[in-house]
């Protein structure tokens, strides 16, 4: 969906965080692990920084990855904000049901798979408080669809 949506700007940048985590080639730690710390801060810099330095010169950008509110959302849009950039959220939420599927039509190696993770990770997006404004139901759309409705979203 991200993908989608960026296409439909003329100048657009998708950030996947999954490609900054597994660029780390040795002493990576799955980033759901309380271990991970360390590293998920180092890696979010990063993604934030790309992010703001492409918007700055001009590109609409899209970070797309699993931004938990409490430990990466709010880091990220001061970073965004304080570098005066204008930020916009959507926060795609499908249901328990369909986010196991989707973990297990997944073949990396380095991809979340486990169903007790994914559940903890689905959970922490069910209470998401002044956030929930930004939320998106993708079981109600298809990618197309989606990326309609994160625009009309922004827009209001």
């Amino acid at each position: 969906m991200a993908r989608i949506l960026a296409s439909r700007f003329e100048r657009a940048v998708h950030l996947v965080t999954d490609d900054f985590f597994h660029s780390i080639r040795s002493g990576y730690i799955d980033p759901w692990k309380p271990e991970s710390r360390e590293q998920n801060e180092v890696v979010m810099g990063i993604v934030g920084d790309a992010a703001t330095n492409y918007a700055a010169a001009g590109y609409v950008t899209i970070v797309d990855g699993i931004i938990i509110p409490g430990w990466f959302y709010e880091p990220l849009d001061d970073r965004f904000e304080g570098a005066g950039l204008e930020v916009e959220a959507a926060i795609l939420r499908s249901s328990l049901e369909t986010c196991m599927s989707r973990s297990r039509s997944r073949s990396s190696p380095r991809t979340l798979a486990d169903p007790a993770v994914v559940e903890q990770l689905w959970l922490e997006f069910s209470r998401l408080d002044a956030l929930e404004r930004h939320v998106i139901d993708t079981d109600a759309h298809e990618p197309e669809g989606t990326a309609d409705a994160v625009i009309d979203g922004w827009a209001r």
